[in-house]
């Protein structure tokens, strides 16, 4: 079955200064897409309002929360995100979450802060705690995700309180000079899940291979293989859906020099669903 491919550029849960070029990313990726599988989700042209919730712009994404959530109701089959930041998440992974997946967190960062924790206060660090039930009241997903389901790979930046919760939780944390096709799938089986959704942001690579990131850190894992690891998920488990967060080309050029590697990722994720 083709999967369907939801372009959602939203940009209010990012805090990077460089957040509106999230919108372009999405822009650039969705003219490589098939548009006979494509469908977007409008986003709010404002900012959005914290509304006292310690969450910046959380109006707005309470919107596209919705909304995509409502497009997911009308997918038969794997839905392939494309953000975006990574608070396009919320909504596609509690899309599946009633079918017990394994999550896949491809992600320089652990996006496991709370509006109290968050250094920012900025959304795109707290979705991954929020799908686990603890965040702002008005995004907590109805059924959280069980920490014993999350997989972090390629994981690098972490603030005080996610080392806490990492900790606490029991979450598996494999470093980006650790991830591999063998790794990365004994992890999943690991949680007895035989199905997975799996969430890529671009920052989880390597600078080198990649310029359009907000957000870049070093040391990342080589585009390679992170296809090559996506591929052997694909092949050992039922793909539910997934998700590529996070392109932020600082031009239409660079996202011309980007866009191989992106759809090397599409592709391996696309022969999956």
């Amino acid at each position: 079955m083709t999967a369907t491919f939801l372009v959602v550029p939203q940009w209010q849960g990012s805090a990077s200064a460089r957040a509106m070029r999230l919108v372009d990313g999405a822009e650039a990726i969705r003219g490589d897409l098939p548009a006979s599988s494509t469908r977007s989700v409008e986003i709010p042209l404002e900012a959005g309002d914290a509304e006292g919730s310690g969450v910046n712009r959380l109006s707005s994404i309470v919107i596209v929360r919705d909304r995509l959530a409502d497009e997911l109701t009308r997918v038969t089959g794997a839905a392939i995100t494309i953000g975006g930041d990574c608070s396009v998440e919320l909504a596609a992974i509690a899309h599946v979450a009633g079918g017990a997946p394994a999550i896949v967190w491809f992600d320089a960062h652990p996006d496991l802060n709370t509006p109290e924790s968050s250094p920012s206060h900025a959304f795109t660090g707290m979705v991954l705690r929020t799908l686990l039930g603890e965040g702002p009241e008005a995004l907590v997903p109805a059924v959280p995700l069980p920490a014993e389901r999350v997989v972090l790979a390629g994981t690098r930046s972490f603030d005080p309180d996610e080392d806490a919760v990492i900790a606490q939780r029991g979450i598996p944390v494999i470093a980006a000079d650790a991830v591999s096709p063998e790794s990365v799938v004994a992890a999943v089986e690991a949680t007895g899940a035989t199905s997975v959704y799996v969430h890529i942001d671009l920052d989880v690579l390597d600078p080198a291979d990649i310029s359009g990131l907000g957000s870049p850190e070093p040391f990342g894992v080589r585009a390679s293989t992170l296809v090559d690891t996506v591929r052997a998920l694909g092949a050992r488990f039922t793909l539910v859906g997934a998700g590529i967060t996070e392109f932020a080309p600082a031009s239409p050029q660079d996202a011309v020099d980007d866009m191989p590697t992106i759809l090397r990722l599409i592709g391996a994720l696309s022969s999956a669903a």
